[in-house]
Protein backbone atom coordinates (compact mmCIF):
# COMPACT_ATOMS: atom_id res chain seq x y z
CA UNK A 1 0.00 0.00 0.00
CA UNK A 2 2.69 2.49 0.99
CA UNK A 3 4.70 1.62 -2.14
CA UNK A 4 1.75 2.44 -4.39
CA UNK A 5 1.16 5.71 -2.49
CA UNK A 6 4.85 6.61 -2.82
CA UNK A 7 4.62 5.89 -6.56
CA UNK A 8 1.54 8.11 -6.80
CA UNK A 9 3.44 10.85 -4.99
CA UNK A 10 6.25 10.54 -7.51
CA UNK A 11 3.79 10.83 -10.40
CA UNK A 12 2.24 13.98 -8.89
CA UNK A 13 5.68 15.48 -8.33
CA UNK A 14 6.68 14.72 -11.93
CA UNK A 15 3.43 16.17 -13.29
CA UNK A 16 3.73 19.44 -11.29
CA UNK A 17 7.40 19.95 -10.41
CA UNK A 18 6.96 23.71 -9.87
CA UNK A 19 4.03 23.26 -7.47
CA UNK A 20 5.20 20.37 -5.27
CA UNK A 21 7.70 20.95 -2.48
CA UNK A 22 7.73 17.31 -1.40
CA UNK A 23 5.66 14.20 -0.76
CA UNK A 24 5.49 11.78 2.17
CA UNK A 25 3.59 8.66 3.15
CA UNK A 26 2.64 8.47 6.82
CA UNK A 27 -0.02 6.42 8.62
CA UNK A 28 -1.16 4.93 5.33
CA UNK A 29 -1.86 8.33 3.75
CA UNK A 30 -0.12 10.36 1.04
CA UNK A 31 0.71 13.98 1.83
CA UNK A 32 1.79 16.53 -0.78
CA UNK A 33 3.34 19.80 0.40
CA UNK A 34 2.56 22.48 -2.18
CA UNK A 35 3.75 25.98 -3.02
CA UNK A 36 1.10 28.60 -2.35
CA UNK A 37 1.62 30.47 -5.62
CA UNK A 38 1.19 27.29 -7.73
CA UNK A 39 -1.72 25.81 -5.79
CA UNK A 40 -4.43 26.34 -8.44
CA UNK A 41 -2.38 24.70 -11.21
CA UNK A 42 -1.69 21.71 -8.94
CA UNK A 43 -5.34 21.34 -7.95
CA UNK A 44 -6.54 21.49 -11.56
CA UNK A 45 -4.03 18.80 -12.53
CA UNK A 46 -5.08 16.59 -9.61
CA UNK A 47 -8.73 16.93 -10.64
CA UNK A 48 -8.45 16.74 -14.45
CA UNK A 49 -5.55 14.36 -15.11
CA UNK A 50 -7.04 10.84 -15.47
CA UNK A 51 -3.98 9.35 -13.72
CA UNK A 52 -5.07 11.13 -10.52
CA UNK A 53 -8.84 11.85 -10.84
CA UNK A 54 -9.18 13.58 -7.46
CA UNK A 55 -12.54 14.99 -8.45
CA UNK A 56 -13.91 15.54 -4.96
CA UNK A 57 -12.80 17.95 -2.26
CA UNK A 58 -13.80 16.21 0.98
CA UNK A 59 -12.89 19.11 3.23
CA UNK A 60 -10.44 21.89 3.89
CA UNK A 61 -9.21 23.02 7.29
CA UNK A 62 -6.59 25.13 9.00
CA UNK A 63 -3.86 24.16 11.47
CA UNK A 64 -2.05 26.67 13.69
CA UNK A 65 1.69 26.36 14.43
CA UNK A 66 2.40 29.64 16.32
CA UNK A 67 6.16 29.04 16.62
CA UNK A 68 6.67 28.95 12.82
CA UNK A 69 7.12 32.09 10.67
CA UNK A 70 4.38 30.75 8.38
CA UNK A 71 2.19 29.74 11.27
CA UNK A 72 -0.77 28.26 9.38
CA UNK A 73 -1.22 25.14 7.28
CA UNK A 74 -4.20 24.90 4.96
CA UNK A 75 -5.03 21.20 4.56
CA UNK A 76 -7.04 19.94 1.56
CA UNK A 77 -8.40 16.39 1.77
CA UNK A 78 -9.15 15.06 -1.72
CA UNK A 79 -10.87 11.89 -2.90
CA UNK A 80 -10.58 9.97 -6.17
CA UNK A 81 -13.74 7.81 -6.00
CA UNK A 82 -13.02 5.42 -8.90
CA UNK A 83 -9.65 4.10 -7.69
CA UNK A 84 -10.82 4.94 -4.12
CA UNK A 85 -7.71 6.91 -3.16
CA UNK A 86 -7.28 9.81 -0.78
CA UNK A 87 -4.75 12.60 -0.87
CA UNK A 88 -3.81 15.35 1.56
CA UNK A 89 -2.44 18.57 0.08
CA UNK A 90 -0.86 21.02 2.55
CA UNK A 91 0.00 24.69 1.92
CA UNK A 92 1.76 26.91 4.47
CA UNK A 93 0.96 30.60 4.95
CA UNK A 94 1.03 33.40 7.50
CA UNK A 95 -1.46 35.98 8.77
CA UNK A 96 -0.97 38.43 5.93
CA UNK A 97 -0.31 36.29 2.86
CA UNK A 98 -3.50 35.02 1.19
CA UNK A 99 -3.86 31.52 -0.18
CA UNK A 100 -5.44 31.23 -3.66
CA UNK A 101 -9.07 30.18 -3.37
CA UNK A 102 -9.92 26.84 -4.97
CA UNK A 103 -13.60 27.79 -5.44
CA UNK A 104 -13.20 27.76 -9.23
CA UNK A 105 -11.89 24.18 -9.03
CA UNK A 106 -14.34 22.93 -6.38
CA UNK A 107 -17.26 25.33 -5.72
CA UNK A 108 -17.94 23.65 -2.36
CA UNK A 109 -14.62 25.01 -1.08
CA UNK A 110 -16.24 28.40 -0.47
CA UNK A 111 -17.84 27.29 2.78
CA UNK A 112 -14.68 25.58 4.02
CA UNK A 113 -12.55 28.63 3.21
CA UNK A 114 -14.99 30.87 5.08
CA UNK A 115 -14.70 28.56 8.08
CA UNK A 116 -10.88 28.62 7.99
CA UNK A 117 -10.92 32.41 7.74
CA UNK A 118 -13.42 32.78 10.57
CA UNK A 119 -11.67 30.41 12.98
CA UNK A 120 -8.00 31.02 12.09
CA UNK A 121 -7.86 34.30 10.14
CA UNK A 122 -6.43 32.63 7.02
CA UNK A 123 -7.08 34.81 3.96
CA UNK A 124 -8.23 33.28 0.66
CA UNK A 125 -7.66 35.39 -2.44
CA UNK A 126 -10.50 35.04 -4.93
CA UNK A 127 -13.15 33.76 -2.53
CA UNK A 128 -16.31 35.65 -3.56
CA UNK A 129 -17.88 35.66 -0.08
CA UNK A 130 -15.26 35.70 2.68
CA UNK A 131 -17.47 36.47 5.70
CA UNK A 132 -17.78 34.97 9.15
CA UNK A 133 -19.71 31.72 9.14
CA UNK A 134 -19.49 30.19 12.64
CA UNK A 135 -19.00 33.19 14.94
CA UNK A 136 -21.13 36.28 15.40
CA UNK A 137 -20.71 39.32 13.12
CA UNK A 138 -19.17 41.44 15.87
CA UNK A 139 -16.83 38.70 17.11
CA UNK A 140 -13.26 39.82 17.80
CA UNK A 141 -10.35 37.59 16.81
CA UNK A 142 -10.18 34.04 15.52
CA UNK A 143 -11.02 31.44 18.21
CA UNK A 144 -9.03 28.41 16.98
CA UNK A 145 -5.69 30.22 17.02
CA UNK A 146 -3.57 28.77 19.79
CA UNK A 147 -2.85 32.23 21.21
CA UNK A 148 -6.55 33.15 21.45
CA UNK A 149 -7.54 33.61 25.12
CA UNK A 150 -9.54 30.69 26.48
CA UNK A 151 -12.22 33.00 27.85
CA UNK A 152 -12.43 35.19 24.75
CA UNK A 153 -12.38 38.98 24.66
CA UNK A 154 -16.04 39.72 25.32
CA UNK A 155 -18.91 37.88 26.94
CA UNK A 156 -22.52 37.79 25.93
CA UNK A 157 -25.43 38.06 28.37
CA UNK A 158 -29.05 39.12 28.48
CA UNK A 159 -29.52 42.45 30.28
CA UNK A 160 -32.81 42.49 32.17
CA UNK A 161 -32.86 46.30 32.40
CA UNK A 162 -32.20 46.92 28.70
CA UNK A 163 -34.29 43.89 27.66
CA UNK A 164 -31.71 42.84 25.09
CA UNK A 165 -28.50 40.88 24.62
CA UNK A 166 -25.35 42.90 25.43
CA UNK A 167 -21.62 42.36 24.94
CA UNK A 168 -19.25 43.19 27.79
CA UNK A 169 -15.51 42.76 28.34
CA UNK A 170 -14.76 39.48 30.08
CA UNK A 171 -14.46 39.85 33.85
CA UNK A 172 -13.06 36.87 35.71
CA UNK A 173 -13.91 37.27 39.38
CA UNK A 174 -13.03 34.64 41.92
CA UNK A 175 -14.00 34.90 45.54
CA UNK A 176 -11.51 34.09 48.26
CA UNK A 177 -11.73 30.42 49.11
CA UNK A 178 -10.12 28.18 51.68
CA UNK A 179 -8.93 24.96 50.11
CA UNK A 180 -8.92 21.89 52.35
CA UNK A 181 -6.48 19.45 50.75
CA UNK A 182 -7.17 16.65 53.27
CA UNK A 183 -8.92 13.73 51.65
CA UNK A 184 -12.25 13.01 53.36
CA UNK A 185 -11.22 9.33 53.56
CA UNK A 186 -7.94 9.92 55.43
CA UNK A 187 -9.55 11.10 58.69
CA UNK A 188 -11.87 8.10 59.03
CA UNK A 189 -10.83 5.10 61.08
CA UNK A 190 -13.90 3.02 60.33
CA UNK A 191 -15.48 3.04 56.92
CA UNK A 192 -19.20 2.39 56.53
CA UNK A 193 -19.71 -1.37 56.42
CA UNK A 194 -16.56 -2.25 58.46
CA UNK A 195 -18.64 -2.99 61.54
CA UNK A 196 -20.02 -6.10 59.79
CA UNK A 197 -16.48 -7.49 59.34
CA UNK A 198 -15.49 -7.08 63.01
CA UNK A 199 -18.68 -8.66 64.36
CA UNK A 200 -17.42 -12.16 63.85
Amino acid sequence: MSDSLAALGGQIEAACPDAVIGTAVAHGELRVDARRESLLALMRTLRDDPRFAFVQLMDLCGVDWPARPERFDVVYNLLAPVPNRRLRVVVATDEGMPVPSVVEVWPAAGWFEREAWDLYGILFEGNPDLRRILTDYGFEGHPLRKDFPLTGHVELRYDEEQKRVVYEPVKLTQEFRNFDFLSPWEGMTTLPGDEKVHRG
